[in-house]
């Protein structure tokens, strides 16, 4: 698996809208600073995750961005293959891979398998509710002082 920067921006994005859940909109301008991504690729980013049902958008002078979903109710798997595609590290490792007529026989699908299993295992268990709270912690042990 490899994520492109459009994956990675939309990642951090919707953690960003995650972590301000329930506090209304959050315009572009807020989202390109948090995020540290550029406006203009930040519309692109947006559009594709509206397509996507992931986000949604207000019009108008107190208009914005929000999450059309719970942070509880979205995986980071959603997002990785909404944006990026499959996971698997190689074609073969899908069940319905005709290319090669040794795949049954092949010793490395098996591996190639257990890393998308491996891979699935973690990003399809981990909500942007649990991403949102283990930022807001780490965030605060680092404005720990004495």
């Amino acid at each position: 698996m490899r994520l492109t920067y459009k994956g990675d921006y939309s990642i951090k994005i919707i953690l960003e809208l995650a972590m301000h859940h329930g506090k209304g909109v959050m315009t572009i301008q807020e989202l390109s600073q948090k995020g540290d991504v550029p406006i203009k690729f930040l519309e692109q980013v947006l559009l594709d995750l509206k397509r996507g049902g992931f986000v949604e958008s207000k019009r108008g002078k107190k208009g914005g961005y929000e999450l059309a979903k719970r942070p509880d109710q979205i995986r980071l798997g959603e997002i990785v293959r909404y944006i990026d595609g499959p996971t698997e590290p190689i074609a073969c490792v899908s069940d319905r891979y005709k290319g090669c007529k040794e795949a049954d026989r092949c010793v490395l699908r098996g591996i190639w398998q257990r890393v998308d299993g491996a891979i699935s295992g973690i990003i399809d268990n981990i909500t942007f509710e649990d991403l949102a709270q283990q930022s807001q912690r780490q965030r605060l042990a680092n404005d720990y002082s004495i």
